[in-house]
């Protein structure tokens, strides 16, 4: 069973730093592209950030680049979504995605992601 799991939201100042983790299970990293998804309140879902399964292709929302980074590591089976100089529009529940796909990701298309976690809120807020 494909199973992903975020964690590390919750809240932060403006111009601070979070870091939030996706662990999975079910599958193997180096088969799956993986991609970072927020929602704020009343608002779509966005694409934040996704790197491909060999992490040899990163693609970023222009509202955050320079700010965000992805990491992963294989042995902990974990992706990590670090956040930098946060702003109050980068608020809302963020969710994590796996794609099946090694060479490609997109942060416009969610729709083609297989496999969802249950997202974690992040607050930026004084």
């Amino acid at each position: 069973q494909l199973r992903l799991v975020e964690s590390g939201g919750g809240l932060v100042q403006p111009g601070g730093s979070l870091r939030l983790s996706c662990t999975v299970s079910g599958f193997t990293l180096d088969d799956y592209s993986i991609g970072w998804f927020r929602q704020a309140p009343g608002k779509e879902r966005e694409g934040v950030i996704c790197t491909t399964a060999r992490e040899s292709v990163t693609n970023y929302a222009d509202s955050v680049k320079g700010r965000f980074a992805m990491s992963r590591d294989k042995t902990e089976n974990t992706v990590y979504l670090e956040m930098g100089s946060l702003k109050p529009e980068d608020a809302g529940v963020y969710y994590c995605a796996a794609l099946s796909a090694r060479y490609w990701c997109s942060t416009s298309e969610a729709r083609r992601y297989n496999y969802w976690g249950q997202g974690t809120q992040v607050t930026v807020s004084s």
